[in-house]
């Protein structure tokens, strides 16, 4: 009987380690501060103000504030046009939650960020007024969603920790293409990086290779983006 038992207990899987109710509260509030739709944003505005020199024609365009018209297309591109294909999929039943917990709920949604993001990457490459390392980054957007969507298929990988990753991987591409001495960015970034994945972890939305996975498109697709056109 004992025998019988054990094995029956060996062939479960692990379960998920229970965390505190306080400690999820601090995961989800990290999870939404840290989106991925935010990080487009977030990345322009901090260029832009580290690195104004490359950006001068956009500032000649401004109509009420310096850089207006750049940071209104990228948050229409990156961040009001997505939200809206989301709320407007599950308005129509198209995805199960908000969340896009499950892998047929981010079908939809991975198509149409992969539209917007071509439309932003083109337009800017086109326009021929922004720096390369800003078009590769929208390049390595691009791509990384592409991987994702593919990787979709099999395996359901971080959008958190690829968009971070990226990041990160754009931070590099700096280091190396361009010499730039990032170092404090690229050390905060890591550290929010990091966070970001615990948070994940913690509130169960992925495995810890689902995390890995999503990193690691993220830096490659930046670093293939850039060797492409940095």
């Amino acid at each position: 009987m004992e025998r019988e038992t054990a094995l029956h207990v060996s062939d479960t899987k692990p379960e998920w380690p229970v965390f505190p109710t306080a400690l999820r509260g601090v995961a989800q509030v990290v999870s939404y501060l840290m989106h991925p739709l935010f990080i487009p944003t977030i990345v322009t505005f901090l260029i832009v103000q580290a690195l104004p020199e490359y950006f001068v024609t956009f500032k000649q365009y401004s109509m009420r504030f310096p850089y207006d018209r750049l940071y209104f297309r990228v948050i229409s591109i990156s961040l009001f046009f997505p939200l809206l294909t989301v709320l407007l999929s599950r308005a129509l039943n198209f995805v199960d939650s908000f969340y896009l917990r499950t892998q047929r709920d981010r079908i939809i949604p991975y198509i149409a960020t992969i539209i917007y993001y071509f439309w932003a990457f083109y337009t800017f490459i086109r326009e021929g007024v922004a720096p390369p390392f800003f078009n590769a980054f929208f390049l390595g957007i691009f791509i990384a969603v592409i991987a994702s969507f593919i990787c979709n298929i099999f395996v359901k990988i971080s959008m958190h920790t690829m968009g971070w990753g990226g990041v990160i991987g754009l931070l590099l591409a700096l280091m190396w293409g361009m010499h730039m001495n990032v170092t404090i960015p690229l050390v905060i970034t890591l550290f929010i990086a990091g966070l970001v994945g615990t948070a994940r972890m913690v509130l169960a939305a992925h495995s810890p290779a689902e995390i890995y996975a999503g990193f690691i498109v993220g830096i490659l697709s930046q670093l293939a983006a850039y060797a492409f056109v940095g």
